[in-house]
């Protein structure tokens, strides 16, 4: 989740009133983020540089890092996590943002050349004008740019943003795409012109841009926008030109997005000039650009229409768990920065419109999802759904493991993936190839098979702790997957229980006496003969035990389980020095 690092002094101001730490903690759960940590300025700087802190001093600017949701690009900066807030609380209403109603033939205009679909084929547009930058709010500017292209921007493969001082250029603009050696231009923060193609070379010992040059640095044409001088703009995703920085004296800023997601680009664009419109002369209005396209076709950005959604009543209330009425339901909505209304005359369904800001509202369990918040997570009874039963195996599984943990025995979980090696060779098995599962593609050698028993993980797990004070006696309940022709899916989960005990003195009468109180707390009687009225034990003879030191199960006719102590060479296998007895049932057979 992206963390938004703001003065806490300057965020009040903007809320119009102080909180204490705890009330703002309240306030930010209440609306769905969270106040991630307290730091000050001097202490973020220390800690990038890796210097000692210093004490924190009276003057100290304190810094709040607040988590916002990663779909929420409006909250990535104080102005609108702020605003966000206000409209929260009820002190302000939701703006209204508008486009500039000025004619075609007025509109700067952005001509984009074919060539550009061979590596970045979108461009969209607009102009804040009148603007007032102080040094906070610049900041802020530059910072939501970095945070969207971490985010939405994928890191600027996606969507990449330029921001110019249109007082210094002259429109229209071209987007161009040209062969390195073709461009050049003095980059931002730069006195020397550069050729395209060497400024990859330049670049590549910069910390924080060398990280994009992959992007484009392989094609054979480099993405450029200029102006009507020829003077150029950006080299996107890289760098900006250096003879269109903005500065804090900057009046009319141009902003261009180039993408190669048109989806995301007026998403990033829109985040920008709804944001930042704020500061403008005319509060919340946008000049367009008019974009127009190498085969003429044209479209104007940005486009700050809202978009209805009809969402039947039901199925918020019925989502959320608590009756709520048309007016308390549009009420909610409106804190979140949704404009509702009850849909016609009935009252079975509301008419949400979504503004701009909200691009994260794509279906109705978004609009839900918003009442709930607004109403509070905590003041939604909590109830029990008759519907909600648990599983037979589930709390079978469960009366397993409180017998068990009675006998002194300790519960692990081990991976259900393992190495093919475990499953088999150190186990002394063989592997026939009609048993396991075997995992496409493994990232890890240690992960190449669904187990086809509990015991290599157990044995393991005895393996990396051999230190603890003996005796270690450990259990665990588990499903297994075996393949299986029978199911659609060519195999079938089985849930099995499994104990072992390690120690100097283990033996195969204290496994076989633990598998008798579990077969006694089933129910089950031991008969010396074979009989289906209760269980009995006949002689095993499986590998992975010692000969005539192991018994399996049989229960109604069906072998369920084995037991017996491990043989030496397993123990070996896993690094065991001790003596292991070990059970493992099928506690399926009991359902």
């Amino acid at each position: 989740m992206p963390t938004v690092s703001v003065g806490r002094d300057r965020l009040f101001a903007a809320l119009g009133r102080s909180y204490t730490q705890e009330e703002f903690e309240d306030l930010c759960f209440s609306f769905g983020i969270e106040l991630d940590d307290v730091t000050t300025e001097k202490a973020i700087i220390s800690k990038e540089k890796h210097l000692e802190e210093d004490k924190p001093s009276a003057d100290d600017e304190i810094i709040y890092k607040i988590e916002v949701p990663a779909n929420r690009y409006d909250l990535l900066c104080l102005e609108g996590l702020a605003q966000a807030l206000r409209i929260f609380n009820g002190q302000e209403k939701i703006p209204r943002y508008t486009v500039a109603e000025i004619s075609k033939e007025s509109m700067l205009k952005m001509h984009v050349k074919k060539e550009t679909s061979l590596i970045r084929p979108f461009v969209v547009c607009a102009v804040l004008r009148g603007i007032t930058f102080d040094e906070a709010s610049y900041n802020s500017f530059i910072d939501l740019q970095d945070k969207l292209h971490q985010n939405i921007c994928r890191k600027r493969t996606l969507v990449a943003i330029g921001t110019h001082d249109l007082d210094t250029l002259q429109g229209p603009f071209t987007y161009e795409a040209l062969p390195p050696p073709e461009i050049n231009f003095v980059p931002l923060k730069q006195v020397k012109n550069f050729r395209a193609d060497e400024l990859m070379e330049f670049y590549k010992s910069d910390l924080k841009l060398k990280k994009f040059l992959h992007i484009i640095e392989n094609s054979s044409v480099f993405p450029v926008i200029y102006d009507r001088n020829r003077t150029v703009l950006s080299l996107p995703p890289i760098i900006n030109g250096a003879h269109s920085a903005i500065t804090l004296k900057t009046k009319n800023v141009f902003i261009e997005c180039t993408a190669t997601d048109l989806t995301k680009a007026k998403i990033v664009l829109n985040t920008m000039v709804t944001t930042f419109s704020t500061y403008c002369k005319r509060k919340f209005e946008v000049e367009p650009v008019e974009v127009i396209s190498f085969d003429g076709n044209s479209s104007v950005f940005p486009d700050l229409s809202e978009y209805n959604m009809e969402v039947p009543l039901s199925y918020i209330t019925g989502s959320i768990g608590v009756p709520l009425e048309v007016d308390e339901v549009t009420n909610l909505l409106k804190r979140m920065q949704l404009n509702a209304e009850k849909a016609g005359s009935g009252a079975s369904s509301i008419s949400v419109s979504v503004p701009p800001t909200r691009s994260d509202i794509l279906h109705p369990c978004d609009v839900m999802e918003d009442v709930a918040i607004a109403y509070g997570y905590n003041n939604i009874p909590k109830r029990k759904l008759s519907s909600l039963k648990p599983l037979p195996l589930n709390q079978l599984s469960d009366l397993f493991r409180s017998e068990i943990s009675m006998n002194g025995f300790t519960e692990v979980l081990t991976w259900i993936l393992c190495s093919k090696k475990e499953n088999f060779e150190m186990l002394n098995r063989k592997d026939d190839k009609s048993t396991a599962v075997i995992i496409g593609n493994p990232r890890s050698s240690d992960f190449e098979v669904v187990r086809t028993s509990l015991m290599p993980g157990m044995l393991k797990t005895v393996g990396h702790n051999k230190d603890h004070p003996k005796p270690i006696k450990i259990y665990e309940v588990g499903d297994v997957v075996l393949l299986d022709d029978k199911k659609d899916v060519g195999a079938s989960n089985c849930r099995l229980l499994a104990a072992l005990y390690c120690g100097a003195n283990s033996g195969f009468e204290l496994i076989h006496s633990l598998a008798d109180r579990i077969m006694e707390v089933m129910g089950t009687t031991f008969v010396p003969v074979p009989d289906k009225s209760g269980y009995y034990i006949e002689q095993s003879d499986e590998p992975e035990f010692l000969l005539g030191r192991q018994a399996k199960i049989i229960y109604k006719g069906r072998r369920i389980g084995i037991f017996g102590i491990v043989h030496p060479e397993v123990l070996n296998n896993f690094d065991i020095p001790d003596p292991c007895s070990f059970l493992e049932l099928d506690i399926e057979n009991f359902l």
